[in-house]
């Protein structure tokens, strides 16, 4: 474990809903060391047409695309996999178009890609260090799901974020590192969450920080051993980064382009080990097949879906002064690279012996990348987004608040629901059994993404107050 005995922290950013060819197809010309586009991928069109993979000139609607969002329902993304076959085998990645017309989408918009000069942030760091050009979504499912096996190495059975299954009891990679990692955990976060659904982390409510703690922390050289960064979901105080559709990808290049410089500077940095990860593919076009997985528990009585399949190729940009520029890896092993090969890793560098899930425990680490014999700035490259459209001005966020919240919004204001009651003094076991025997919260009705966001930083601003 020498290679990785040299990383004191980690830290993880997960974005949201891009898959690999849609940001990086174009980082590196198409070979057999890179499987990027060539730009002749073509799929059916739904209207006995083909369309092809393409790429716009960046103006501020360019960057949003595709919208509308696209389907990621798992019924979704079967569709987008298969086509009209039988969902077996290995998928032809012919139906994505077809679904997003079923979504009130124009056929062309999910095959659209970004160019490196559109995502000059995340490029740069990719060029600079290292990209990982198999690295699946753990399943072919939503945000929650595979966000949950992140943190615990399984979805627990559910392949949807709604209806949500509240409580979330699956043990986490923060709960074993409690008294493993020398310094401890953190998760950073800009308007809500997503990991605080899970039950188990109830309990640590006081390592919720928000992002400017974050920029703090690696200021001060505080940073501690795993953090793990969520985006902003909403339209409230700044527009989301979280780059999910059909919101402007320049603000999530931007925060990439933030986190890393934050790192730089710190003194941390030597020791620093950063993966940028998007949790699923959200709909957008991939080339490559998913392969057959090790599903992560047997299946229960009446579940849908067995999780034996990965996901779609999403990007994953792993930075470090480690690391020799230029780097592109993929797994070695049996088992691709998901996200479960992040708490492998960290189960390593941190010795820790219990795999969460039968899918973590053969999933490959990221020592191998650590590719340098001594720390080095070779071959990086200067990290400059690009400014925010002149579009955007107060007036167009104000208008965003009032547009309707996205599914991913709706769920998180759920969840938010759930949490409320932890803000007033009380047992978390006894509010976790009030749940088990069927207490659910009262619906929270909303008209806007601002009305939402402010409901989910209330409940965060009151938890914070109560429980830390």
């Amino acid at each position: 474990m020498a290679a990785l005995s040299r990383i004191d922290h980690f830290v993880v950013l997960m974005l949201e809903n891009r898959s690999f060819d849609n940001l990086l197809g174009w980082l590196y010309p198409k070979s057999e060391h890179f499987d990027g586009l060539t730009g002749n991928e073509r799929i059916p069109d739904g209207q006995n047409g083909l369309v092809q993979v393409w790429h716009a000139s960046g103006d501020a609607q360019d960057m949003r695309l595709p919208t509308p969002d696209p389907g990621e329902l798992f019924t979704d993304m079967n569709q987008q996999l298969f086509g009209s076959a039988p969902v077996t085998g290995v998928p032809p990645m012919n139906g994505f178009a077809v679904n997003y017309v079923s979504h009130g989408g124009k056929p062309r918009d999910i095959m659209h890609s970004f160019t490196p000069d559109q995502m000059p942030a995340l490029v740069a760091l990719a060029r600079s260090y290292a990209v990982c050009d198999r690295w699946h979504a753990a399943a072919p499912c939503q945000t929650w799901p595979n966000r949950f096996f992140l943190h615990t190495g399984t979805a627990n059975g559910y392949e949807n974020n709604s209806p949500t299954h509240f409580p979330y009891l699956m043990d986490t990679i923060f709960n074993r590192l409690a008294d493993k990692a020398p310094a401890g955990w953190k998760i950073y976060f800009h308007d809500f969450p997503q990991s605080l659904t899970l039950t188990k982390l109830w309990d640590f409510v006081d390592r919720f920080k928000p992002i400017d703690d974050f920029l703090s922390d690696c200021s001060n050289g505080t940073l501690p051993s795993y953090a793990f960064i969520e985006p902003r979901f909403f339209a409230n105080t700044d527009w989301p980064n979280d780059m999910h559709p059909p919101h402007n990808v320049i603000y999530g290049d931007r925060l990439v382009a933030k986190i890393y410089e934050a790192l730089r500077a710190s003194a941390c940095w030597p020791s620093t080990l950063l993966v940028i990860l998007f949790d699923e593919h959200g709909g957008c076009f991939d080339h490559v097949p998913p392969p057959s997985a090790v599903p992560p528990e047997p299946p229960r009585d009446g579940q849908v879906f067995a999780f034996d399949r990965f996901g779609v190729r999403v990007p994953a940009v792993v930075v470090s002064p480690w690391i020799r520029a230029g780097t592109v890896f993929r797994s070695t092993g049996l088992q691709p690279f998901d996200h479960t090969a992040i708490s492998k890793t960290l189960r390593k560098r941190f010795a820790i012996d219990d795999p969460l899930s039968a899918r973590e425990a053969g999933a490959p680490d990221l020592e191998a990348v650590l590719n340098l014999d001594a720390i080095s700035d070779e071959g990086r490259l200067n990290v400059v987004p690009l400014s925010p459209p002149p579009e955007d001005d107060a007036a167009a966020l104000a208008r965003a608040r009032l547009a309707p919240p996205n599914d991913l919004q709706q769920v998180l204001l759920e969840a938010a629901g759930y949490l409320a009651p932890l803000t007033q003094p009380g047992s978390i076991i006894n509010h976790v059994e009030a749940i088990v025997r069927g207490w659910r919260p009262a619906q929270i009705l909303v008209q806007s993404v601002e009305q939402a966001a402010a409901e989910v930083e209330r409940v965060m601003t009151a938890l914070k107050q109560t429980r830390s």
